[in-house]
This record gives C-alpha cells, structure tokens and sequence, in this order.
C-alpha cells in the first residue's frame, strides 16, 4: 500500500508524457517518384515531424519554408517554374499536426545545347575526345543537374587520372533561360601538360624485388594514370604474399613533369583453417586447409587441403610457381588422392598428379594440363575397371575485365577440352567437352533473372570404356532440382535385375530463375530447372519447378529451396518434393 501514491504517480507520468508527444502528418500530392522522394528529403518539416516536443510557434516557422524548399527540390529536375499549394491544419488542440502540399511541377526546361571546349598538350588525348563525343547530355534533353553535376566531374577525373594533374577548369557554366525554358550548358577545361611515372621505390623483404616489379601495372615513363597505381595496390594484396600493402603517389615534378611511386609492404604468415557445412547434395562435411604463402622469396607457394563428405574424401596439395607476369602466370603441380561415390551404383577411386601451366590472354584465362592417374571405377553392372592413363586437358573461361588473378566465385563462361587414347593407357580412344555458362541480369533494382546451363558430349565408342571420373551425371543444387544429387543417367539393368544410374556421355542442364529482393537482405524466388545425363543427345530430360528464399550476406547469397519433379525420365514414378541448399556469390 505505501508503493500505491509512487504508482500512481509514475502511471501519470508515463500517461502525460505519451499525451505531450507530437507529430507532423504530410501528404505531398502532384508529383511521384524521384520528384517525390527529393521533395520529402529537402522539407525540414519532414526532419522535425517525429520530435517529441513540437511548439505551435515552431511549426509555423517550419512550414513557412515549405514553398522555398519545394521549389528548391525540383529545381535538379528541370522544374524551375512549379505551382505549390500548401496548407497547415492544427489537430488535438495544437499536438498534432496535418500538412498537405499539392505541387504542379509545370513546364520542364530543355537542354538546348551542350558545349564541351578542351584545350591544352591533352586537347586531342582519346579520353576527352570520348567525353566530348558522348557526354551523356543531348540537345533536346530534359535538365537534370545530376547529369551536369556528373560531366563536369567526369572531366575533372578524367584529367586527374590521366597524368594531367595541373588541370583547371576555365568555365562551367549552366545557363537556365526561365522565359524560354530552355538551358545551355558550356564547360571548359585546359588540361595543362601530362605527367609520367616517376621512380618507383619498394619496401619489403618478403620476396625478390624484380618479383614485385613484375607485380606493377605501369613501367617507369609511361603516362601516368592513377588507375593503374590502384590496380597494382590490388595485384599486391590479392598476391597474399603480404599483409599489408600500400601504393602512394608521391608529390608530382613540375620541373620533369613526373610523379614518383612507393611501396610499402609487410611480411605475412601461413594460414591455417578448419569449416564445416552441410549440403543437400553432400550431407555434412568438413574441411582443414593449410597454406604456405611463400615457401621461398621466388614466391612459390604450396596448398594443402583435407575435405571429407558423405559422397567424396579427398586429399590435395597444390604447389604453384609465378612466372612472367605473377598476378596472371603461373606453373602449378596438382596432387589428388580422392574417393567419390558419383552414384549410388558407380563408385571412383583416383590417385592423380597434375602440371598445368595458367596464362590469362586478353579476356581469356587458359589453362592447358597433363593429367596422370591411377583410376578405379567400380559399378555394379559393368564390374571394376582399373586404368593408369594420362588425360591431357585444356581450360578456356572467361575472366571479368582487369581480371588480377583473384578467386572467382563463378565463371560467366568456362571450355574445358580433354581427353585420352590407348597410347596414353585408355581402354578406348576419348574425347569430352564440357561447357558452362552463368550469368545474371538485373532487371532492375529489386529484380534479378539467373540463366545457367551446361552442356557436355562424350566422343567414345561405349561409355562402358570411358572412366567414371569423366561420365557425366545431372541433378542436385546447381544442376536440375527436385533430384538428388547425380540421379539423372542412363539406367542400366544390372545382373540382379535391377535399375542402375552408371552415368552418361552426354548432358544437357539449364535454369532460368527470377529472384525479388525484399527488405533485411532477404529475397525469393521462382525457378525451373531442365535436363538430363544421356548417351544420345534428343533423349527425354527431366523437368522440375520450384520456389526458394535467399539470404543476403556480405559476399554470398544461402539460397533454400523446394522442388518439384514435373518429368522424370527413368523413373516408375515423379520423386515427392525435394528441399536444396544453394550457396553462391551475391547477386
């Protein structure tokens, strides 16, 4: 009973704090869009609506700047003329408020014409001649400050970049005739003389000096280009030699005209790591992976990896070696000892060592390899087939446009031609080709379609003679969902009479996906899924469709998805719905 009178006076507390809250209402009507939202971001009753303590005399001030700010709003958008009616309505006996603003943008104002003047030693340089050529803004164009705003910095970089470091703008001017509606824009820039690559200084004591002056992208002389200083800060940091690097552009020469560069680079350390997951294809599985950054200060570097799996246990050791241009080139010996359950009838075992050297060739990495193992395929309808053979192979895939060597998530485009003879140790002569695509188009900002496929053919005279390492299989998270992972094959009857997938010579897949991003980095999807593991291309494939959720992280994307066979080539009956986990690079 004494805490009675504290409660209540608590209670009446709470009870007129929430009656003293206040709050501004706004509708804005006339315009949407990017007119609307610029309208709503510049009005200051906008920023003070949800203050708890608003006085009368406050808000009036606050809307008496809404007509200077409306205009000021779509000014950016070519609106200099609008109408702007706006009226203020008091509730709750001055604790609320109602503001209503209709606008009438009014006739938009026109670019008439789009001036570019350059002068200077860079008049003629290709990168003002491009700008001039297509700045972006057309006669004719409705006025966007944004796209002015976007010119002018364009030029500005543009010399910057470039090595014209003494650049100066000598008019930018945006000319609005408000009787006409009409705008002229006129920008001048004298570009001053271009600067070079002064001398490069390095510090670091991880590996031979000529070995990071393999790494720079620019030579001593050449133009300068802030670019390039940038590329080669990535070329350094995603070598993994060091861990820390800095690039830095010295004070510039204005005597010989040149900027000097330096390095400064720290030692790094082996690394050592131990992850687990689970896929729907793999079941649980585990991985320890250890690596030597650099062995030697000619930057070899050696890779062991220890992956265990309900389908594959597998044991790899990679040593590889720069030559010519580091970040690109490279000569690697690849080691694999692995166990592999393709199917539940076929089973490989293959003890292998791989040379292969790695080039990148304009847009194009090429790997070429000689593949020497001791393979073991075991199924139940043809037996235990073992080979020592060598698989001499080529690798084609397409690399994103200063591509520096870094690992790729995926690849828009990959060629992989490989293949055997009896000379080599083949039961039979072989060749396969396997190719895949992958790409993604946003269809605008909140929606995304996926297209992947592969297609693989087989060239032997009965895939009975061709290991199973190099039988193609379908079906499973990245290939058609709604079937396990390697469900789709030929079936073979074995010596009990029974079904057996043994795997094909040919294949076919493809996705088509849409996905819609929704708020708090998740999204959805509907996809569907064809395709089949054959040995005659024009055989049935399977068909599945299917809805999933994505989880947006930094980097990647966890998709979950459930699929449902429509067509199932092979089987008695359509398999029941089947959940898959996908992991993949963010959208």
């Amino acid at each position: 009973m004494r805490r009675a009178p504290a409660l209540a006076l608590l209670l009446l507390s709470c009870l007129w704090a929430v009656a003293a809250q206040a709050s501004i209402r706004i509708e804005i009507s006339g315009v949407e869009g990017d007119l609307k939202r610029n309208v709503s971001a510049r009005l200051s009753l906008e920023r003070y609506k949800d203050r708890d303590r608003l006085e009368a005399d406050a808000v009036q001030r606050l809307y008496e700047r809404v007509d200077s700010e409306v205009r000021a709003a779509l000014r950016p958008f070519g609106y200099y003329d609008p109408t702007v009616q706006a009226q203020l309505k008091e509730l709750n006996a001055g604790r609320n408020w109602r503001v209503d603003i209709r606008i009438e943008p009014g006739v938009a104002v026109h670019v008439t014409k789009v001036d570019i003047d350059v002068s200077g030693p860079g008049a003629t340089d290709p990168v003002f001649t491009a700008l001039k050529g297509n700045p972006g803004i057309a006669a004719g164009d409705q006025l966007n400050h944004g796209s002015y705003d976007r010119l002018k910095g364009q030029l500005q970089r543009a010399a910057a970049s470039n090595g014209y470091l003494d650049a100066r703008m000598l008019r930018n001017e945006l000319l609005v005739d408000l009787g006409t509606h009409e705008a002229t824009i006129e920008l001048a820039i004298e570009t001053g003389q271009r600067y070079h690559f002064g001398v490069t200084t390095i510090e670091q004591d991880t590996i031979r000096p000529d070995l990071v002056k393999r790494f720079l992208r620019y030579n001593e002389g050449d133009p300068y280009d802030a670019v390039k200083v940038l590329r080669t800060q990535f070329a350094l940091d995603d070598s993994q030699y060091f861990s820390n690097v800095e690039v830095v552009a010295g004070e510039r020469d204005r005597e010989t005209l040149t900027v000097p560069i330096s390095i400064k680079a720290g030692s790094t350390r082996n690394s050592f790591s131990i992850g687990g997951g689970y896929g729907t294809d793999t079941g649980p599985r585990a991985t320890i992976n250890w690596t030597d950054r650099r062995i030697n200060d000619r930057g070899h570097r050696l890779r062991v990896q220890l992956q265990a799996s309900a389908i594959t246990q597998e044991l790899t050791a990679r040593y590889d070696v720069p030559f010519g241009d580091p970040a690109l080139e490279k000569m690697s010996l690849y080691g694999v000892a692995e166990q592999t359950k393709v199917s539940d009838t076929v089973q490989t075992s293959e003890l292998s060592a791989t040379p292969s050297v790695t080039q990148v060739l304009g847009r194009w990495q090429r790997v070429l390899s000689l593949t020497m193992a001791h393979d073991i395929t075991t199924d139940t309808v043809n037996g235990r087939q073992v080979l020592n053979l060598a698989v001499p192979g080529i690798v084609y895939a397409a690399v994103p446009e200063g591509y520096l060597g870094e690992d790729l998530f995926t690849r828009t485009l990959q060629v992989e031609l490989l293949g055997s003879n009896v000379q080599l140790g083949a039961h039979a002569p072989f060749l396969r080709l396997d190719v895949q695509a992958e790409r993604v188009f946003d269809l605008s900002m909140d929606w995304h379609l996926l297209l992947r496929g592969e297609i693989g053919a087989g060239l032997v005279d009965s895939v009975e003679d061709l290991p199973g390492t190099y039988r193609f299989f379908a079906g499973g998270d990245r290939s058609v969902r709604g079937f396990g992972y390697d469900d789709l094959s030929p079936v073979t009857l074995s010596s009990t009479g029974t079904e057996e997938r043994v795997g094909g010579r040919d294949l076919f897949t493809s996705t088509f996906e849409v996905e819609r991003d929704l708020p708090r980095n998740l999204g959805v999807a509907v996809f569907t899924d064809v395709g089949n593991a054959f040995n005659h291309f024009g055989d049935p494939l399977a068909w599945s469709v299917g809805v999933g959720v994505r989880f947006r992280l930094p980097v990647l994307t966890v998709g979950l998805d459930i699929a449902q066979a429509l067509r199932a080539p092979g089987y008695s009956s359509l398999p029941g719905p089947r959940l898959h986990l996908n992991i993949s690079p963010k959208l």
